[in-house]
């Protein structure tokens, strides 16, 4: 895709993030990469008067990188560090999508992930899906926790904060944070008969093997 259209992508994603109800007001972020770095939303600017010119290029540092679409002087998202990381750990992957769900990130606020109670925690890439251990946001603790949380994974929780994606573009990223938005719903209303049983290995290696025959849940390399 070109700098426009990747543009376009990271606007019309960003709106759907908040109109999907995954997100509220300005908090959460996207990033897709690019040539030398990547491509972040900008830090405090409301999504519905976000457009194309307000994104804002950086190398994997946070230093600008020049664009002829990138005419308006805005500053990266305070998470850009989280973003240039995880995209810098995991050259797998195209897109990193940040939100702050009620039921996914009510977990994460009691440093808890999401264990195989249900079969479609494979959509993450593995049995479960982690919780990273709190750290102030914006800082280079966060971002190393979140990378942690996200080996072999395509989506985490970061404690008392919020919820952490990936994917091959900025589609199939929202598309996972929905699944595990609807998983942490599911979870909290079956922890109101207590815990409940939970998948073992072999079950949900079934599950893996059902995905990848299907195509279905692949981690972006597959």
């Amino acid at each position: 895709m070109n700098n426009r259209a990747l543009r376009r992508e990271l606007v019309d994603v960003a709106r759907a993030m908040n109109s999907t109800g995954l997100n509220q007001g300005t908090s959460g972020n996207l990033s897709l990469r690019i040539k030398g770095g990547l491509l972040v939303t900008p830090s405090s600017l409301p999504y519905e008067q976000m457009e194309m010119e307000d994104l804002v290029a950086i190398d994997f540092c946070g230093h600008p990188i020049g664009s002829v679409l990138a005419v308006r002087d805005r500053r990266p998202s305070s998470e850009w560090r989280l973003h240039a990381d995880v995209l810098a750990d995991r050259p797998d992957a195209m897109a990193v999508f940040h939100c702050h769900p009620v039921h996914a990130t009510a977990l994460a606020c009691h440093d808890r992930g999401i264990p195989p109670f249900h079969y479609m925690t494979a959509v993450a890439g593995g049995d479960d899906i982690r919780c990273a251990p709190y750290a102030t946001f914006g800082t280079a603790e966060l971002s190393a926790n979140t990378v942690r949380a996200l080996r072999d994974r395509q989506a985490c929780l970061l404690g008392h904060h919020g919820l952490v994606s990936l994917g091959r573009d900025l589609d199939q990223a929202l598309k996972i944070a929905v699944e595990v938005e609807t998983l942490a719903e599911m979870y909290l209303q079956a922890l109101q008969l207590g815990e409940p049983p939970l998948l073992s290995r072999t079950q949900m290696e079934e599950v893996h093997m059902q995905f990848r025959g299907l195509g279905y849940g692949q981690t972006p390399k597959d």
